[in-house]
C-alpha cells in the first residue's frame, strides 16, 4: 500500500487556511484542479474571506461571480477595471447579485466599469442593504442608480461619482436626501452647476464634498447670496484638482 505524503495528511481545516494565503485567483483554481481534497479546501478558504480584489485580474462574468458565490463571509467587494481589462458586464452584476454574501457586503467598488450600464448596477444595488462605501467613478451610470441606491442604502456613508457625466442635481438631491448617513460624495468631473450644491449643503451641512476646492466655492456662493441676496450660477471647473 502507498504511503500517504504529509501534505495528503494535512487536516482540510488546516490546508484551507494555508490556501487562504494565496492572492493569485489563477493559482486558487489550479489548487482547485489536483484533487477532491484540494477542491473542497480552496471552497473553505474562500468561504472564509472576506475581502475580494479583482483589481489587476482579467476576469470576466462567469469567474468572478462564481468565487463570489463561494465567499460567504464577504464584506468588501472590488472588481475595478485594470489596464489589462477586466470584463464585467451588466450580467455579470447580476449574476454575483444572486450571491448570499451580497446582502451583508459593506463596500463595493466598480471604478472605471465602461462595460456596466444602470441596469446591472440597480440589480446589484437593490440587495445590498447593509452597503456603506461604494465607488461607481468612471461609470456611466445615471440618476436611475443613484435612485436605486437612495432606495436601497440607508447606511450609506460615502459614495465616489468620479467623472460619472450623465448624473444630475436631481440625482444627487434624492441621493442626500435619502441617505441620511451619508458622510462623503466625490463629485469630481460631473457636469452638475455649483450653486447646485448650495441646496446639497442645506440639506446636509456637515456633508463632506470632494474635491474641497468645490465645498469651498459653494460655501462662497452661499455666503454672497446671505449677505447680497442674490448670485450668478457657475459651473464646476474640471481642471480643480484635490
Amino acid at each position: 500500500m502507498e504511503k500517504e505524503s504529509e501534505m495528503e495528511r494535512l487536516p482540510i481545516d488546516l490546508l484551507a487556511h494555508i490556501l487562504l494565503m494565496i492572492t493569485s485567483f489563477t493559482d486558487l483554481a489550479q489548487a482547485s484542479g489536483v484533487c477532491r481534497k484540494w477542491k473542497q479546501a480552496v471552497k473553505q478558504a474562500l468561504a472564509t474571506r472576506q475581502t475580494l480584489s479583482f483589481a489587476g485580474c482579467k476576469m470576466d462574468d462567469d469567474s468572478t461571480a462564481r468565487l463570489v458565490r463561494h465567499a460567504y463571509s464577504l464584506k468588501e467587494l472590488d472588481i475595478s477595471r485594470s489596464r489589462w481589462g477586466c470584463q464585467i458586464t451588466d450580467n455579470g452584476l447580476y449574476q454575483i447579485s444572486l450571491a448570499k454574501c451580497v446582502t451583508n457586503l459593506t463596500s463595493i467598488s466598480l471604478w472605471g466599469m465602461t462595460g456596466i450600464t444602470d441596469k446591472g448596477v440597480v440589480q446589484l444595488i437593490t440587495r445590498t442593504n447593509s452597503l456603506k462605501h461604494l465607488n461607481v467613478g468612471g461609470t456611466f451610470v445615471t440618476d436611475e442608480s443613484l435612485s436605486a441606491i437612495a432606495d436601497n442604502c440607508p447606511h450609506l456613508k460615502s459614495i465616489v461619482l468620479w467623472s460619472c457625466r450623465h448624473v444630475t442635481e436631481s440625482g444627487l438631491f434624492v441621493l442626500v436626501s435619502k441617505c441620511r448617513k451619508l458622510e462623503s460624495i466625490n463629485v469630481w468631473g460631473t457636469r452638475v452647476p455649483l450653486d447646485r450644491f448650495i441646496g446639497l449643503i442645506t440639506i446636509r451641512p456637515a456633508l463632506q464634498i470632494k474635491p474641497q476646492a468645490i465645498r469651498a466655492l459653494a460655501d462662497q456662493l452661499e455666503g454672497a447670496k446671505e449677505q447680497h441676496g442674490k448670485y450668478r450660477g457657475m459651473v464646476v471647473q474640471y481642471n480643480i484638482w484635490w
